[in-house]
């Protein structure tokens, strides 16, 4: 990927708030032609009226759970720009609920947005990246995927599921120039755990206190775009709690001792 996102076509999910909106915003600086998705149109409206050079940017509403209009999204966007350089798979539900407490449904809810929906657009988009001979996906993915803690067990999975799918797709597609860059927020300070989904499937409707203390989305948008020009494979982007992926490495007993008292919330 080169050191300059000028001219380049930038697509990112979930981009009506948090990350995903903080990402556009610096990809806008930096002279990017961004495709905006989420569900909600109205929120992606704003979000593009307040970026640099507003009128090159393209709303393209999208449900992640809406795994069949992907191909339709990929055809609207390659007749827009022509081209597809960066994939920004921000997109997401969180969860706060103990496993006896959350309905299969919402577990189901979780997989299915989280992974499938990013699998989905993923498949649809790798046919224009191959023909184009490259492309990188930015997987957005969680600290929490490699560190699972209580309260999110179905939002865990799905994040650890991301990183075994694009650690093949990587080996895959290398010789076709396409490349993969796994992005590991930690507590991130976004709405987050308000829209994060509670054992019934309703929303928190709280925010949490380490969610709250986080770094700002600003931040983390200026070291995912880092990382991403300097072509890095992972990154983490977190406080303290980035220790966490030493200790359960090195001293996985302690680790595991620790994470059952640990406030996570």
């Amino acid at each position: 990927m080169p050191k300059s996102l000028a001219g380049k076509v930038v697509w990112i999910t979930g981009a009506s708030s948090g990350i995903g909106e903080a990402v556009a915003r610096s990809c806008a600086r930096r002279g990017a032609r961004l495709v905006l998705s989420a569900r909600r149109e109205a929120e992606l409206e704003r979000v593009r009226e307040g970026l640099v050079n507003a009128a090159e940017h393209l709303i393209l509403p999208l449900d992640l759970a809406d795994s069949e209009a992907m191909p339709a999204a990929v055809a609207a966007v390659k007749g827009k720009f022509g081209q597809l350089d960066l994939v920004v798979h921000n997109g997401g539900i969180s969860q706060r609920s103990l496993v006896a407490d959350t309905d299969l449904s919402v577990d189901r809810r979780i997989m299915e947005v989280n992974f499938f929906g990013t699998v989905a657009l993923t498949k649809a988009v790798l046919p224009l990246f191959r023909a184009q001979g490259e492309g990188r996906f930015v997987v957005v993915t969680s600290l929490v995927g490699e560190l699972p803690t209580p309260l999110r067990s179905a939002y865990s999975a799905s994040k650890h599921a991301l990183h075994g799918f694009f650690e093949s797709l990587r080996a895959e597609e290398y010789d076709h120039g396409i490349r993969v860059t796994l992005v590991m927020p930690g507590f991130i300070r976004t709405q987050v755990s308000v829209n994060a989904l509670t054992g019934d499937g309703s929303a928190q409707g709280s925010m949490d206190d380490a969610q709250e203390a986080g770094i700002s989305a600003d931040e983390c948008a200026e070291r995912l775009l880092k990382a991403v020009q300097q072509g890095s494979d992972q990154v983490i982007i977190a406080g303290r709690e980035k220790a966490g992926v030493y200790l359960k490495r090195w001293f996985p007993a302690l680790y595991r001792r620790l994470i059952r008292k640990m406030k996570v919330t």
